[in-house]
């Protein structure tokens, strides 16, 4: 009879222990697929904002090639306009050093 007790204690915890380890080989597996699948809505994740970033870059860059076309401009008139003003006052400097020797 004791043996007989001994063989069922023995016997449950083999059981047991191929439970045991069963469950500890189902855990790492899921813990496998879920670190993969994580990894793929990483990367996923990554794509996608690396494609946002583009879109910022060409809008930023679409607007500087704006800015930079409409500065030039506002240049080209400013630097007219003292062209304009330096040769009115080189021709009334002209004619003041005329008047006053001649």
């Amino acid at each position: 009879m004791a043996s007989d007790a001994v063989k069922q204690i023995l016997t449950a915890e083999a059981l047991s222990n191929k439970r045991i380890s069963a469950a500890n080989e189902t855990a790492d597996n899921i813990i496998k697929d879920a670190e993969k699948y994580s990894a793929v809505a990483i990367q996923k994740s990554i794509s996608r904002a690396s494609g946002e970033v583009e879109k910022i870059r060409a809008d930023y860059m679409e607007k500087f090639d704006v800015h930079a076309r409409q500065s030039g401009i506002e240049c080209t008139a400013k630097i007219a306009e003292i062209r304009s003003q330096a040769e009115k006052n080189m021709d009334n400097a002209v004619n003041a050093v005329i008047k006053e020797f001649f």
